[in-house]
């Protein structure tokens, strides 16, 4: 709740402090004290637009602090804590506002952008008023306020998961088709490729023996006519190197018998005539297996070029023709799988698909019978608060053009009509103020254990009413009071009365300046404030004695409608 507010150098106000508590409290002052300057400037603190004209006249910046305790409001903790700006159980939101420059806003004294005030704020206070923002007119806030009101907040996060899921699902299979479908443009091609590669079915060391082949068959009658030139100059006629060879051995026999010391020379030489023996041997093997195959020739040159040709046109070396075709093999078995993961998706988003569809329809239901019964409920309350022929029309129809959303297949609308034969009309498009502001206490009291905003500000809600509607008024913002801190602005007695704490706005001039400052009242300071409220200029003892019953009266449920139960009116 809001348990602070200190504004300086805004409009009239120099400084201002207000401490608050609990429960219902009621500002009071005469007309043009200044007592929406509070409001505006709680306003400013939850990020409202920022305008430089309203800083003090002859200041150069105004500033707006607010203090909540948190310890009832669970959201708000969750969403500081998500933003990394959690400090404990209070929170301080701060507005500074410079003449000629841009506004500044800060959260637990951390500069944040004004949205962040904004969506923060709208966690902490709700203001009901015809100049101020209220949550109660975004239909999403309605549709939040039937859901809680039927007891439907499980089925609801239970259908926005759902929701969640299958968009996820439905992502990945738009995705998996958008790749499927490029790859079916790629599929004809692949399988030509794959089906000609296969054919060719040629491997590493195929490559490596055809070349080889293809060396050797081209130049059959070279080998032949460079090996029998060898085996002439080895072993022809005297003068080829076996021959010389045989001689050399000889004339060392000779030189033997006259120096012993040559035998390791005539070994050598020997050993040299041996090989050369196993040399010619091994020439006239290989030249009785060379053959002049042209055929073969032709067959080998043949596959060659098909090798040669294919790695071309798949722009590699010929050895990686086997790579290629493993991988295109690899490319269409990923096609298979994806073609296998994309009937899986679908079978998934129609099964998602289907239950989400049940658990909205049951939902439906559920938010149908439940809109009558709110309906029902704040109907009463709006014709008590000075509009007998007022009714409100709870809405559930099918979102636009049927399509599904995290909160199920259903948009909700509060309609109201506050006078006879009156079509019921948007709650945003009620002209009055005073009606809406009254309406929305209506609507407040009968969803009252539902809300989730700890702070709600009433801004006016008496515009146009009087006498026992203005105590209902009262007594119904008190009512409120018991479960949420609820602050009102006020004109009237009757309302001002059941306030647990009433504070007084003050409109002073002094030296030529204005200032508004808050006093809170109690006893007989209060007494007097209801008794100035009751009277006007002239207060006479009784009507002192009849504001003194008024503040003594405050909170009885004798001759006033009471909260059952069931969160609906009742009269006792």
């Amino acid at each position: 709740m809001l348990s602070h507010l200190l504004i300086r150098n805004l409009a009239v106000v120099t400084r201002l402090e207000v401490e608050l508590g609990g429960g219902m409290t009621c500002l009071t002052g005469e007309t043009g004290a200044g007592k929406s300057i509070l409001i505006d400037a709680l306003g400013l603190a939850l990020g409202a637009r920022a305008d430089s004209g309203v800083i003090r006249d002859g200041e150069e910046r105004a500033e707006i602090s607010a203090l909540f305790d948190l310890a009832d409001a669970p959201p708000a903790r969750d969403w500081l804590r998500q933003q990394d700006l959690d400090d404990g159980d209070q929170c301080i939101l701060r507005r500074v506002l410079v003449r000629g420059g841009a506004s500044r806003a800060y959260i637990n004294d951390s500069p944040v952008p004004a949205r962040s005030l904004q969506a923060l704020g709208g966690l902490l206070v709700d203001i009901h008023g015809q100049h101020a923002h209220q949550s109660l007119l975004q239909r999403e806030e309605q549709r939040r306020l039937l859901d809680e009101f039927a007891g439907l907040t499980d089925e609801v996060e239970a259908i926005r998961r759902l929701y969640r899921q299958w968009q996820t699902l439905e992502e990945e299979l738009e995705q998996q088709r958008d790749s499927v479908q490029r790859q079916q443009q790629r599929l004809e091609l692949l399988q030509y490729q794959t089906d000609e590669l296969t054919r060719l079915a040629i491997t590493t060391e195929e490559i490596g023996t055809l070349d080889l082949d293809q060396r050797r068959l081209s130049g059959a009658s070279d080998l032949l006519r460079q090996c029998q030139q060898l085996l002439d100059g080895l072993d022809a006629d005297g003068t080829s190197v076996r021959s010389l060879l045989v001689a050399a051995n000889r004339t060392l026999d000779d030189m033997l018998a006259l120096d012993p010391s040559l035998a390791e020379t005539r070994e050598l030489l020997e050993g040299a005539a041996i090989q050369i023996d196993e040399a010619i041997t091994g020439l006239r093997d290989y030249a009785g297996r060379v053959e002049i195959d042209p055929a073969r020739l032709e067959q080998v040159e043949r596959r060659l070029a098909e090798v040669h040709d294919l790695a071309r046109k798949y722009q590699c070396r010929p050895e990686e023709l086997p790579e290629r075709l493993e991988s295109l093999q690899r490319e269409l078995q990923q096609i298979e799988r994806d073609d296998r993961r994309l009937e899986q998706l679908e079978q998934g988003v129609a099964e998602l698909a289907g239950q989400y569809r049940k658990a909205a329809a049951a939902l439906t239901r559920a938010r149908r019978a439940a809109a009558q019964r709110l309906a029902a409920a704040a109907g009463e309350g709006i014709r008590s608060l000075g509009m007998p022929d007022g009714r409100l029309v709870v809405e559930v129809t099918p979102r636009s053009e049927g399509r599904p959303g995290p909160s199920g297949m259903d948009q909700v609308g509060f309609l109201v009509a506050t006078n006879p034969g009156q079509e019921p009309r948007p709650l945003a498009r009620v002209a009055s103020g005073g009606e809406l502001s009254r309406i929305s206490l209506a609507i407040q009291v009968a969803t009252i254990g539902c809300g989730h905003v700890p702070t709600l500000i009433f801004d006016e809600v008496d515009v146009g009413i009087g006498g026992a509607v203005a105590e209902i008024v009262g007594r119904l913002l008190r009512q409120v009071g018991e479960r949420r801190q609820v602050l009102c602005v006020t004109h009237l007695p009757q309302v001002a009365a059941q306030a647990r704490q009433q504070l007084s706005v003050v409109k002073e001039s002094s030296g030529g300046e204005v200032a508004t400052r808050v006093e809170p009242l109690d006893g007989e300071r209060r007494v007097d404030e209801i008794a100035r409220m009751l009277g006007g200029v002239e207060i006479t003892e009784n009507t002192l004695a009849h504001a003194r019953e008024m503040v003594a009266g405050a909170g009885r449920d004798s001759g006033a409608q009471r909260l059952g139960q069931s969160g609906s009116l009742q009269r006792p």
